[in-house]
């Protein structure tokens, strides 16, 4: 039972003139306090008192006025960083090539690739006939679109099987909120078949038929699938589903035999299917979601290829005929493993590719299905990234993949099934002079308060010193199953050529060590996920990498919480954190039904109704956790059209820590008030300025200045 009594709003304390006088005299601005409304609910017998409630108020001006209060005292603090800043901007822009083109990838007759053009934020979508010798189309640029609207997200983006048509998906706010767009590619004509809230589509073997999913309007669950015609005005519902712990998706086979209907919960899921040349049929059923059973499906030459945890939580490669797929006809392709994940198959009408993950190292096992031999892709380096590049022809002769590693730009290859050599196509130049010789990465393993040895992946400059004055950035997610990667960053050369060292702590929740690294770090046992990190941040220091007085944090979204729950556990182990657009106010998110994410994420964080989740996850939610007591040097970091975690989690969680922190470190809120999303600004250029502002924000607090 909720119930809400406002009995009034105080004023801000620094009104914006005032503080823009400040700024303008130089004397120390004093931090906004936020106006506070009595807000109260009853949650399972208890009174839960909290007075930033209102901020959630998206279109009270007050809320915006507080906002931009903040917006101001950061300016107001940070202003001094403004020429080290530009500088690490000229800096990071150096190292990029900003005139590139992707590597091409074949689709029927046509190359299909993008490219950049110096000065422009977005890339532009491409392809030539035949070869790249051909003239170029322009399929899309979303430049031009740009002039018009702040920010640009291309989601969905799939060209018809006869290269005609494209179907695509844009959203102009930083909502997640696409509108369908189809054109014709022979006449450049975008058609008036459109709709909105689209998450997924594909076309039938026709040409002429789109199914399409859509998001409802309130919680951005996907839950409706459509049928539509080009030229007619309806959209045909086909499916909707009821049940608010599941998302709905619409792909396709790359032997382009079946359209299927996938329906995932986090622990379940469901497929349907339809011959993609009878686009008239029904989906049928594959296999009735069963609780806890995963499953996931693609098909080959008369046989479905089902990927299964029944039989082990690392999931098994099964097949089954096309005319009878039932589980009394499943026989084993792949055995589930208990030391490897089976991420993904990938099926060519020659060969399949087990993409798969051990020890938190990426795999790729290829099966050529004339010689029934398996061959492993190898890769030189002790730690790295690697994954499937997008090989769209079922008759491809070759399956080309991406190798990246902290000090190897992303690399394309392909790998030549019969010779079994991989060929580098291109890799990401970075310009400016830089010698990858002059760069260390290894592995190293830190031992968890329970025993557990939890990986860190590492990587410094040669001549980086291990006495514990050295500084190091490190970074931490450790969430739905989602394993870091260990990729490569021309901008994080600003901070390696400065002495610093970053590392990843590959904590429990993400899947770098199988399923039950990732079971091992939800649900009642995520609090693992955040004792790994401290721990990991306490052996770095025990084995002189860095000390508590030269260690910066950094995590988003999920990472957020990771950084409020350790802050809150640990205020004295971190120096200076950067928390962005966190998932800080969980108990109020999550016993909201009406946000978006939230039912789905019971079977992730917990259902908060239920009173043994609701005293656990309460232990840990990092707004409800805060106290009276000295803090670490904190930036916040958000966009006030996030809709992914809302933007008053972070405006809350500043609001309340204001009036608790009894020490005089930064305590600041940077919230993009403009079309912005979950990931920041759309732009590469604008992205990278904001990239600039944090590390020069996070290399100030150690010293480094320059």
């Amino acid at each position: 039972m909720c119930h809400t009594e406002i009995h009034h709003i105080t004023e801000l304390v620094l009104p914006l003139l005032l503080l823009s006088a400040l700024i303008a005299s130089a004397v120390e601005p004093t931090p906004p306090v936020a106006p506070t409304a009595d807000h109260r609910e009853e949650r399972h017998g208890a009174t839960v008192v909290d007075n930033n409630y209102w901020l959630r108020e998206k279109s009270n001006p007050k809320v915006v006025e507080y906002l931009e209060a903040e917006n101001a005292y950061t300016k107001a603090m940070t202003g001094d960083l403004a020429p080290f800043q530009d500088a690490l901007y000229k800096e990071m822009l150096s190292h990029v090539k900003q005139t590139d083109l992707s590597v091409p990838v074949r689709r029927g007759d046509y190359l299909y690739y993008s490219r950049t053009e110096e000065g422009k934020q977005y890339p532009i979508q491409c392809r030539r006939k035949g070869n790249m010798e051909a003239p170029e189309e322009i399929l899309l640029d979303l430049n031009e679109l740009a002039k018009s609207h702040k920010f640009v997200g291309l989601g969905a983006f799939v060209v018809s099987e006869d290269q005609t048509m494209l179907a695509y998906t844009v959203d102009f706010t930083g909502f997640r909120q696409y509108g369908l767009q189809v054109k014709n590619l022979r006449t450049g004509e975008t058609l008036p078949d459109t709709t909105e809230r689209v998450d997924s589509v594909v076309w039938a073997a026709d040409n002429q038929t789109l199914f399409l999913t859509t998001e409802d309007a309130v919680t951005k669950r996907g839950d409706k699938l459509w049928r539509h015609v080009l030229g007619s005005a309806s959209y045909e519902p086909l499916y909707d589903e009821k049940d608010e712990l599941y998302d709905i998706r619409v792909e396709k086979t790359r032997d382009k035999k079946y359209i299927l209907l996938g329906i995932d919960s986090k622990d379940t899921t469901e497929f349907r299917w339809l011959r993609a040349d009878h686009p008239r049929d029904e989906f049928a059923v594959f296999l009735p979601r069963e609780k806890k059973h995963r499953y996931y499906v693609d098909h080959r030459e008369n046989l479905f290829y089902i990927r299964t945890n029944k039989d082990g939580r690392n999931f098994a490669i099964m097949t089954a005929p096309e005319s009878d797929p039932a589980p009394k006809n499943w026989k084993v392709f792949i055995p589930q493993r208990d030391d490897v994940l089976i991420e993904h198959l990938d099926l060519f009408q020659d060969f399949a590719v087990s993409v798969e993950r051990s020890q938190a190292l990426d795999h790729l096992r290829v099966y050529d299905f004339h010689s029934a031999k398996w061959t492993g892709v190898g890769f030189p380096e002790p730690v790295y990234a690697a994954s499937p590049g997008g090989t769209p022809e079922f008759a491809s002769k070759t399956y080309r993949y991406n190798y990246q590693s902290f000090i190897t730009p992303p690399s394309v290859y392909d790998y030549d099934v019969h010779s079994g050599q991989s060929a580098l196509l291109k890799r990401q130049e970075v310009l400016g002079g830089y010698d990858p010789a002059q760069y260390v990465c290894e592995r190293l393993w830190a031992t968890a308060r329970d025993g557990v040895k939890v990986p860190v992946s590492i990587v410094y400059r040669k001549g980086f010193v291990r006495d514990g004055r050295a500084p190091l950035f490190l970074y931490g997610y450790g969430s739905y199953g989602f394993g870091t990667p260990a990729t490569f960053s021309s901008n994080r050369l600003s901070l390696l050529d400065r002495g610093m060292a970053y590392a990843i702590a590959h904590i429990r929740g993400g899947n770098e060590m199988g399923e039950k690294w990732r079971e091992d770090g939800m649900l009642m046992k995520k609090k693992n996920t955040f004792w790994d990190f401290i721990d990991c941040a306490e052996y770095l220091i025990a084995e002189k990498w860095t000390s508590k007085e030269r260690l910066v944090i950094e995590g988003g979204s999920a990472g957020g919480l990771l950084m409020g729950a350790v802050v809150n556990m640990r205020p004295d182990l971190f120096h200076a954190v950067h928390a962005a657009v966190p998932f800080v106010d969980v108990m109020n998110t999550m016993m909201d039904a009406s946000l978006p994410l939230t039912v789905g994420e019971y079977l992730e964080w917990g259902n908060p109704n239920e009173k043994e989740a609701y005293d656990y996850m309460k232990t840990y939610s990092p707004y409800d956790n805060l106290e009276k007591r000295a803090y670490p040097a904190i930036l916040v970091t958000t966009s006030f059209n996030d809709s992914q975690v809302m933007y008053w989690e972070p405006a809350k969680y500043v609001a309340r820590l204001r009036t608790l922190k009894a020490n005089d470190t930064p305590l600041l809120l940077k919230i993009k008030m403009e079309p912005a999303g979950h990931g920041g600004a759309s732009g590469r250029y604008d992205r990278m300025k904001d990239q600039a502002f944090e590390y020069a924000w996070l290399l100030t607090q150690v010293g480094i200045t320059k």
